[in-house]
């Protein structure tokens, strides 16, 4: 969409939790003190009842809308479905983004400044789960005055975090938007992860973790660990009509080991250009986060992690070409939902996009988010936010953290 139809320039916000009690991670380690980066977009009711929390798949980042400055290029990574008239329409939603802890934008991870050390923590960073993520989001909340999330939505490890959210926080929000997801991590799932985080190792920089201050980084090792992931997110029938057997500046086959194929140009400029906004430690961190997560533990039963999620309403949708995730996960999602009565909606979107289909079906995705958050201000009589009045006199102090009532 035009520049106009965004919600302008942002700033990125940081909230800082267990400098004096460190957080227990699931692990049984203990992580303090813990930063979350935030992105706010909109403005709280009266009730502060119109507040959405939106969670990010495994490379993104708390920047969902706006643009950081004038000249920005590129706008938040989803801003096409964030801003105003958009389907989390921030004239009547108060939007929340962070970023998780494990990462790289911000948030508390290896590449942080380990304050006992002075150094980057690098791999005696404590592992991480989906569920010490969403912990931290929980007192991310808590400090901007929130009792309860209107919703919480996601796509991918953002749909798993939505997952852990009515599943052990259910109490705390309203509704739920997973969207190409899954409960947990199939055997081919954790082989690709692996896949990735070998080529990590593999990577003579890497240096057990420990590359940080030394002027060379794993930059090969996370590009191919890129590649491999990227592959996973596009479909068949996409690569096909995008790049198809197609040569790049040739009439012929070379008959060298060079970049010949349109589709390896593409996935090489993918990989090289991760290696300058990520970091390849994190990459390890929130993939092994994203293999444990399995909601079904420790009972065994799928169902009985939703037993007190009955009052949330839930929007489950998955994509018929998504081969990473693909529509029997969301289905089995949805069969535990109806076995604990839960209010589920359920649409298998026809897309020829893959796993990204979530951020590239930006028509649909508006009309079915729309549509599903107009039911649910109708239902929860959730109040517009008031109009900003004229200033008339010396305007009052900015609020704190972009939190208006």
């Amino acid at each position: 969409m035009e520049r106009e139809h965004s919600v302008g320039l942002v700033q990125t916000q940081f909230f800082t939790f267990a400098e004096d009690e460190p957080m227990r991670l699931e692990s049984g380690a203990s992580l303090g003190p813990v930063t979350i980066a935030y992105e706010t977009y909109g403005r709280l009711n009266a009730e502060r009842s119109n507040a959405i929390l939106i969670v990010h798949a495994l490379s993104g980042s708390a920047h969902a809308a706006g643009y950081h400055s004038d000249d920005d290029p590129k706008p938040g990574w989803w801003d096409e479905c964030i801003g105003p008239g958009k389907a989390f329409d921030t004239d009547r939603f108060f939007v929340i983004c962070s970023n998780v802890i494990g990462s790289c934008y911000g948030s508390t991870g290896p590449s942080s400044i380990n304050p006992a050390t002075g150094r980057a923590y690098g791999l005696s960073f404590p592992v991480v789960t989906i569920g010490d993520m969403v912990r931290a989001q929980v007192k991310l909340i808590d400090h901007l005055g929130i009792d309860r999330l209107l919703c919480v939505a996601g796509g991918s490890m953002g749909g798993m975090q939505v997952l852990e959210w009515a599943a052990h926080h259910s109490t705390r929000l309203r509704a739920a938007i997973p969207l190409a997801t899954t409960a947990h991590h199939s055997p081919m799932l954790i082989a690709f992860s692996e896949v990735g985080r070998q080529a990590i190792y593999a990577d003579p920089a890497w240096n057990n973790g420990d590359y940080y201050g030394s002027g060379k980084k794993p930059d090969a090792g996370l590009a191919v660990a890129r590649m491999v992931g990227h592959i996973t997110y596009l479909s068949e029938e996409s690569m096909h009509k995008k790049f198809g057997r197609r040569l790049r500046r040739l009439e012929r086959y070379g008959y060298e080991f060079e970049t010949e194929f349109e589709i390896e140009s593409y996935l090489k400029y993918n990989g090289n250009s991760f290696t300058r906004r990520f970091d390849a430690n994190s990459y390890l961190y929130v993939t092994k986060a994203m293999d444990y997560f399995d909601l079904s533990q420790p009972s065994g039963s799928l169902a009985a992690s939703f037993a007190n999620a009955e009052d949330v309403k839930f929007l489950v949708v998955s994509f018929t070409s998504d081969w990473l995730y693909p529509s029997y996960h969301s289905k089995e999602l949805v069969s535990a939902l109806m076995a604990v009565g839960a209010d589920a909606t359920y649409l298998d979107i026809q897309s020829t996009w893959g796993h990204d289909a979530f951020l590239l079906e930006v028509q649909t995705m508006t009309n079915l988010i729309g549509s599903f958050l107009e039911r649910l201000v109708r239902e929860e009589r959730v109040e517009r936010p008031l109009p900003i009045a004229p200033a008339i006199t010396a305007p009052a102090a900015p609020a704190r953290n972009g939190v208006t009532a």
